[in-house]
């Protein structure tokens, strides 16, 4: 996963910068729906990897000590949908693992719908096919499952 990460009124030193992409790329593995390549050619242009992230992390104000004055956002592009979260906290990493944990819940529900999309499709195919019963048998045999005979 590509991380980009935009800081406002705040230096952004190597340590912080390792944290970030390791929460981020944590949510990596919330992505397996999309399966295949790991950079495909294709609406995002050639070579262009599947899922990309931007991360903005800053300051809202520069004279406030009190409240919670640092936020995170980030935003995550996946073929065909976007996901984003926003965080303020008084700590940068406490609001930074806010995001992650928002985009997770998120992933997941868009992970459920991509799935339930497919399998809808592979039944109603399946629903389609009209295949002789050696033929269903054999099938049966090597999936181990047992294939409903409905109107055949």
């Amino acid at each position: 996963m590509k991380v980009v990460i935009k800081t406002k009124d705040i230096k952004l030193d190597r340590a912080l910068e390792d944290f970030i992409e390791r929460k981020i790329n944590d949510l990596e593995k919330f992505a397996s729906v999309f399966q295949g390549e790991k950079y495909f050619n294709g609406y995002y242009g050639k070579g262009k990897p599947r899922v990309e992230a931007w991360v903005e992390i800053g300051r809202t104000t520069r004279h406030h000590k009190k409240g919670p004055y640092f936020y995170a956002e980030c935003q995550m592009r996946f073929p065909g949908r976007s996901l984003r979260a926003t965080s303020s906290s008084f700590d940068l990493r406490l609001a930074v693992c806010e995001v992650k944990d928002e985009l997770q819940g998120q992933l997941k529900q868009y992970k459920e719908k991509v799935i339930a999309r497919r399998k809808r499709g592979e039944r109603v195919l399946k629903k389609d096919l009209k295949l002789d019963p050696a033929t269903r048998r054999e099938i049966e045999k090597v999936k181990g499952t047992r294939i409903r005979e409905e109107g055949i």
